[in-house]
């Protein structure tokens, strides 16, 4: 019986990738779509503005796990066939425009943001259907449009073409999580100091469970992009580098909060390898760093703090994981609203906690759980998370989204991050 039962599944894993690639092949070429739009707005009333789409040469995502599983993110896209109105893709992201709308700033100004959506390339006619995530935690449709595939207006062109390498190859990036670093401030004469940096941080990302488990489902690329000039820029202290990728600390003046908003650019960089995630990796010895679900992640290379800085920030780039910290500055303004559930997956208002963690937590252990020691290696509901020490609970008393550690995530944020992990890798 137990080998007829092996036989079935293994014919149901062969078949099932048959018709998996079947259904992508159908669909899709291998290559991608990549559209760029500006989010327009201020903390009242946004708007989306189409700027262009663009032919790319890689598709990097998913094969079979084509529709989005985990409403991740502060945005959403679907992508629908228009011969059969058939939803074809889907993927959840979020922005730095979306983190701009809850700063004071966004209060008085009006800004606009490039962003970016990828999509593999379509075969015929799609609608593409982009939602924003409102105050009650629903999705609304924001902006629709249709693609034609031909259209003589997808432009072809490839701008800031640069060779691109692997510093880990485990093969074909079909069932692999590929992620792509992206130089900044490293001069030409610098690239093979940028080389070393890439492979030292290949080495940090999988020192830490449950990612050192997986080394094998990684493919890590690097682009040898030089900037004109060494470093980033830091405004405060009257300093402005010209980097390729225009990467800049003092982020919504917030000192060590380094992003940039030259999305174009940094698309522009990526697209010279197949991706799933972009690490922008500046070349500064400055503590910082930053990240956004399925936008990317930001780490410098230098500073005594690297290993923390590159998993922590790739928690919340790749696994959509929030912060649980809550006594470092930041910019933002009620992040989370009380009554309203977190999207992140490690942190609870304790609204519709069923869907959390709930499960994992022993009957004997109270909730929301005291800061005692008894507790510290249990799985609870500790107050304090997602920037205020009230109203916001996380899952244990540390883990690496918490403090500066390294191989320390919690229960719920390694779960987080292996289904991630097992998404990408189409299983």
């Amino acid at each position: 019986m137990k080998r007829i039962l092996m036989t079935i599944s293994i014919f149901s894993l062969f078949f099932g990738s048959i018709f998996a690639q079947n259904t992508f092949d159908k669909y899709f070429f291998d290559k991608s779509l990549r559209i760029d739009y500006f989010n327009v707005g201020d903390a009242k009333e946004q708007i989306i503005a189409f700027d262009e789409m663009r032919e790319e040469p890689y598709w990097g995502g998913p094969k079979k796990n084509l529709i989005d599983k985990f409403s991740y993110g502060n945005y959403r896209f679907e992508v629908v066939d228009l011969a059969s109105n058939e939803v074809i893709y889907s993927k959840g992201y979020s922005t730095l425009f979306a983190e701009w709308l809850t700063t004071a700033e966004a209060k008085q100004v009006r800004r606009a943001f490039s962003e970016t959506i990828t999509l593999p390339y379509p075969r015929e006619k799609v609608k593409v259907n982009l939602y924003q995530r409102n105050v009650l935690n629903t999705f609304d449709l924001k902006f629709t449009f249709d693609v034609d595939p031909e259209s003589p207006f997808i432009k072809k062109d490839r701008r800031n073409v640069f060779n691109a390498s692997k510093v880990l190859d485990n093969g074909k990036s079909d069932d692999k999580v590929d992620i792509v670093i992206v130089p900044d401030g490293y001069t030409k004469i610098e690239m093979s100091k940028f080389k070393k940096d890439a492979e030292r941080f290949a080495s940090l990302l999988l020192n830490s469970s449950p990612y050192k488990e997986n080394k094998n489902n990684f493919n890590i690329w690097y682009v040898e992009s030089p900037s004109i000039e060494s470093g980033t820029d830091i405004p405060r202290n009257g300093v402005y580098q010209s980097t390729i990728a225009n990467s800049s600390f003092y982020t919504f003046d917030v000192e060590r909060y380094l992003m940039t908003e030259d999305n174009k650019t940094l698309r522009d960089l990526a697209a010279n390898a197949p991706y799933d995630l972009i690490y922008l990796l500046v070349n500064s010895d400055k503590y910082g760093g930053g990240a956004i679900y399925n936008h990317y992640s930001v780490a410098v290379s230098d500073n005594q703090w690297e290993e923390y800085l590159i998993v922590h920030e790739f928690g919340h780039g790749f696994a959509g994981l929030g912060d649980e910290y809550y006594t470092s500055q930041v910019a933002y303004e009620e992040f989370y609203k009380p009554g309203i559930e977190p999207w992140e997956r490690n942190l609870t208002t304790l609204t519709e906690f069923e869907f959390k963690w709930k499960s994992l937590i022993d009957d004997s252990t109270p909730i929301p759980t005291p800061s005692d020691s008894i507790y510290f290696n249990k799985v609870g509901v500790f107050e304090g998370g997602g920037y205020v020490p009230k109203g916001v609970y996380r899952p244990m008393f540390d883990c690496t989204m918490k403090s500066k550690t390294v191989d320390n995530f919690c229960v719920v944020c390694k779960k987080a991050i292996q289904d991630m992990i097992d998404y990408y890798c189409d299983r």
